[in-house]
């Protein structure tokens, strides 16, 4: 997984270098009871172009652990690096889906407006950024959807929403927190295609936090095993199912069967 000797700035040089570099990151909050360690040692590289899905039990520190290599909370120690560069923030090259699609819209806004935002904000001219909305609205399957409001919209094309409104700015890592968690069986398996696609189109990294095994199978390059609190990377497992990925296909392999049984046994084991 790393390359021993070599800075995080020098990883990223060349094909495959890692966008995400966590270097023994340790994560403990305040709590009336005393300190609560959430990640105790977490060490991993996220490699350009790769789709990696974190998994592990609950209150494992799944989604503490995307917060620290996404720049939205510091460790309380160790480093986490994006592109070379030890974070502080959230750099501009991330992008961010949550959950909760609902919270994350501003439903006073169209669905084109609250796409449009984050490149308002970073000063994107008018014109470019009227392009970059209607393309990235066509390539989550929005064509038609600008002048609706986000509560117009059914939940499954909410999150697509949100995940246009990552993308408009092309970042070079898309980091997703359980996104397609509160959406039925078929508009996850709908979701799922729908970011595999567009994680071709737009060429762009993704670090993908589930607690669904199968899913964590189906999308990942790579699954990034976290045991239960404190967090640590029990194992990483590489997934090399043949690409591209069908939802009756690839999960009725018997290689899909293998994968899902050991990460079960990694998962319900610690």
């Amino acid at each position: 997984m790393t390359t021993p000797g070599m800075t995080p700035r020098e990883m990223t040089e060349g094909t495959g270098a890692p966008v995400v570099s966590l270097r023994n990151v340790r994560k403990v909050y305040a709590s009336a009871t005393g300190p609560r360690v959430a990640l105790a040692d977490i060490t991993f590289d996220v490699a350009r172009g790769e789709f990696a899905c974190v998994v592990g039990p609950s209150g494992a520190g799944k989604t503490t652990l995307l917060r620290c290599l996404s720049g939205l909370m510091p460790p309380t120690s160790g480093e986490a690096f994006f592109e070379g560069v030890p974070l502080r923030s959230v750099p501009a090259g991330v992008g961010v889906v949550f959950q909760d699609y609902s919270r994350s819209l501003y439903p006073w806004l169209t669905v084109a407006s609250n796409v449009d935002l984050p490149l308002r904000v970073r000063g994107v001219r008018r014109a470019a950024r009227a392009n970059q909305v209607a393309e990235v609205l066509t390539s989550v399957g929005l064509a038609d959807a600008g002048r609706h409001y986000p509560w117009q919209l059914s939940g499954g094309m909410q999150q697509r929403v949100a995940i246009a409104r990552a993308l408009a700015y092309r970042p070079d890592l898309l980091v997703m927190d359980e996104p397609f968690a509160s959406v039925d069986a078929q508009t996850r398996f709908e979701l799922e295609d729908l970011i595999l696609r567009v994680r071709d189109e737009f060429g762009v990294t993704v670090v993908f936090v589930t607690h669904d095994i199968d899913e964590a199978i189906y999308l990942a390059d790579r699954v990034v095993v976290v045991s239960k609190s404190p967090g640590v990377v029990t194992e990483i497992v590489d997934i090399t199912l043949p690409r591209p990925r069908d939802q009756i296909a690839t999960k009725r392999a018997e290689a899909f069967s293998r994968y899902r049984e050991h990460l079960l046994g990694l998962v319900m084991s610690r």
